[in-house]
């Protein structure tokens, strides 16, 4: 059965499911995007997602087309029509078609186009990935300097993922200036003993919604918390490491750079935490 996607007021099938060639996403990527995840059919920490989406637009001077409670009712509308039980709900807010290009945002302002689009992926949370852990290498971070704003400008991210697929490994971590940043779409951590070190939020990074939760989690665990930037070969000396990601959730990371990670194998910690995510995600899903 073909998808039905939500372009701008619409649901259509996702063959008819278009933007004008003008629209400032396809030109400069002048657009933001959130993923939320979908267990059982209910959306994991929907609100968070809402959060940083009104953050995202904030910073990029763009109103917000919906209320928290519009949103809710879109997404669970397009989970329902394409009977998703467990997957990726896609939200991409633009600023617009102006009619033409042109480097000045349009004004008076224009229309957003809004896309929300899913993704069907059975069995979501029993990755067999989260079992056997990631191996990652790492990659000049060259970005742009706004990675706090969750843009659809996501070209190195996708660049630096083909070349950890070239290196037969599962994702890269960025480094700037000695000092991990983070995955091409996750954040990343390791752990020394009972303490969980991950890099503190700034412009330099994600403000990751499943990080919040994780790091809350974490906490309330009686789990220590560091928020300061590491290097890879601390990385490589750690007991464990593992990423974070609203479609990962909770995955370990077993080797950096050809150097095992601990025992090589997925650390104690980072699978307790996947599971209290899971466990505490689910209960509030909506």
């Amino acid at each position: 059965m073909s998808r039905l996607v939500y372009v701008n007021g619409n649901f259509v099938p996702e063959a008819e499911a278009v933007v004008s060639v003008f629209d400032r996403g396809f030109l400069m990527a002048d657009g933001v995007y959130e993923v939320t995840s979908v267990l059982g059919g209910k959306l994991i920490d929907f609100a968070g997602h809402c959060v940083r989406l009104a953050r995202s637009l904030a910073e990029l001077d763009m109103t917000n087309p919906h209320s928290d409670a519009e949103w809710l009712a879109l997404f669970r509308q397009t989970v329902e029509l394409n009977a998703v039980v467990d997957g990726m709900v896609y939200l991409q807010v633009t600023r617009g078609n102006p009619g033409d290009r042109d480097f000045a945002y349009p004004n008076p302002a224009v229309p957003p186009t809004v896309v929300i689009f899913t993704q069907s992926k059975p069995g979501l949370a029993q990755s067999p990935a989260a079992k056997a852990g990631w191996k990652v290498i790492s990659v000049p971070d060259i970005r742009w300097g706004r990675r706090d704003i969750k843009t659809v400008q996501l070209l190195y991210p996708s660049m630096a993922k083909m070349v950890a697929k070239a290196a037969h490994v599962d994702d890269a971590w960025m480094v700037e200036d000695g000092m991990v940043t983070e995955g091409t779409s996750n954040n990343a951590y390791i752990v020394k003993g009972n303490r969980i070190i991950t890099r503190h939020l700034s412009q330099d990074i994600l403000h990751g919604i499943t990080r919040a939760a994780v790091l809350r989690f974490a906490r309330e665990a009686q789990m220590e918390v560091e928020e300061r930037p590491f290097t890879i070969a601390e990385a490589q000396g750690a007991d464990e490491a593992f990423i974070t990601s609203a479609s990962a959730f909770v995955t370990p990371v077993i080797e950096i750079d050809e150097t095992p990670v601990g025992t090589g194998n997925p650390g104690p910690l980072a699978l307790r935490l996947r599971e209290i995510y899971l466990d505490e995600m689910q209960k509030t899903a909506i």
